[in-house]
């Protein structure tokens, strides 16, 4: 640990000539590595002057950097003072003279520096995409789990251990909601089909519910996702910040969106039961696999996201009137997870995707691109926010409703699945899906083209 903290403040200390850093005043670099809070103020506020694509790298930077030096301050303070509870701002220094944190470090007892070098770490991932020093916060974050591995379960822990947390609980009846759907219009289905076979399908343009692909995944088994005390291990004990989703669906007007702690968004959603659908949480769309490694590891890319997709035109592509996406190199992974009754509204992608449901069920609704004429897609809304990949149908609403105000939604063509646990989605490029988890819900996507 030791030398991991080293080397960390001698990378901060001394950037190369080409770090972008160098490009921030240089009044700012002075303050590294022994003043990061103005620092990591500073380089927040830029990083909500510009749109995200648009934030100067040198701030990205030196937010994660001011972000280091800190985590690396906590470290030092707690591994040299484990057991310190005094709040004052005279409690011993940490090592080597650092004069970063006093207040937040000092306040720190037993493990809860833990708690608060996680966090920065985390913020520095999420706010500033870690800007070059992602090996470097892994490595932290590594030795810190090493760390708690060692000195054994916390107090939180325990608590948890003395409870069912083995697995999740039933999921409760949402309030409003329909019950597990009845199967209309059933997806083509194969078992494990050759690569062959999969291309050939794929120039039909149709989705395909493929079966018995993930039997290989240790997440099915041996380190499995459907154990709220494995997920708890493989994020420091549920230290590890999230960002989620608050509400049932992204177009309800009551829609959110918070960062927090990986345990309280499984204490406050996943394990609770839920049954209020204005009080739920999810974990959509966000890059978990980037941010825990060792849960990438628990899954594999299907090799089918390596076959040829049909041409453009074939697959639909451009059917709400968007230019194709960039050629990817590599598909793109995307954890959802949630408890029964999160949505994911009708809408499309510019990919193809393989949707693999590692714990729980959904129910997926799918239309061609060539329906969309009756599917009612948003369009440019406030902010100048492109929405027209978007239905503004709830799928699932009322008939009336539905036939009052989207007459023609009714009339629309679809095919529907109740996706189980160990089974995978094909869904072409183009296509229009609704989605709604049936219970606690945990599923990987993989986009490619």
């Amino acid at each position: 640990m030791q030398h991991l903290l080293e080397q960390a403040t001698s990378a901060i200390s001394a950037p190369g000539r080409s770090d972008p850093i160098l490009d921030c005043p240089a009044s700012t670099l002075a303050l590294l590595p022994a003043h990061p809070d103005p620092l990591i103020v500073l380089a927040h506020s830029k990083l909500h002057t510009f749109p995200f694509a648009s934030v100067p790298i040198c701030w990205r930077r030196l937010y994660t950097d001011a972000s280091i030096a800190k985590a690396v301050a906590l470290i030092e303070h707690g591994l040299a003072h484990p057991d310190e509870d005094d709040t004052s701002p005279t409690a011993q220094k940490p090592k080597r003279g650092r004069s970063a944190d006093r207040n937040s470090i000092n306040g720190a007892s037993g493990d809860a520096w833990v708690d608060e070098a996680v966090k920065v770490l985390d913020m520095a991932s999420i706010m500033a995409g870690a800007a070059g020093r992602e090996g470097m916060i892994e490595g932290l974050l590594s030795a810190l789990q090493s760390y708690l591995d060692h000195i054994g379960p916390s107090q939180v822990k325990r608590q948890r251990l003395d409870r069912d947390w083995d697995t999740f609980p039933v999921a409760k009846q949402i309030k409003g909601s329909s019950k597990v759907p009845s199967i209309q219009y059933p997806i083509e289905s194969a078992i494990a089909p050759s690569m062959q076979a999969f291309e050939n399908h794929m120039k039909t343009g149709r989705p395909l519910c493929i079966k018995h692909a993930l039997t290989h995944w240790p997440a099915m088994h041996e380190r499995p996702w459907s154990s709220p005390l494995y997920l708890l291990d493989k994020t420091l004990g549920g230290r590890r910040l999230i960002p989620v989703e608050l509400g049932r669906s992204y177009t309800d007007a009551d829609w959110g969106q918070s960062i927090i702690t990986f345990g309280e968004f499984m204490e406050r959603y996943m394990m609770s039961g839920v049954a209020d659908p204005t009080k739920l949480g999810y974990l959509a769309q966000h890059d978990l696999f980037s941010q825990i490694p060792s849960l990438r590891n628990d899954i594999a890319i299907p090799d089918y996201c390596y076959t040829v997709p049909p041409p453009l035109a074939t697959s639909g592509s451009g059917a709400v009137g968007k230019p194709p996406a960039a050629q990817l190199e590599e598909p793109l992974l995307n954890a959802w997870f949630g408890p029964a009754g999160t949505v994911s509204p009708l809408h499309t992608d510019p990919y193809h995707n393989i949707l693999c449901q590692v714990v729980g069920k959904k129910y997926i609704r799918l239309y061609s691109p060539d329906q969309t004429d009756k599917l009612y897609p948003k369009g440019v809304e406030g902010g100048g926010v492109d929405m027209s990949n978007t239905s503004e149908v709830d799928a699932e609403a009322a008939l009336e409703k539905l036939d009052s105000d989207y007459p023609l939604f009714r009339q629309a063509k679809y095919v529907d699945i109740n996706l189980a646990e160990g089974e995978c989605l094909y869904i072409p490029m183009g296509w229009w899906h609704y989605v709604r988890s049936l219970g606690v819900s945990l599923s990987v996507s993989f986009w490619w083209n």
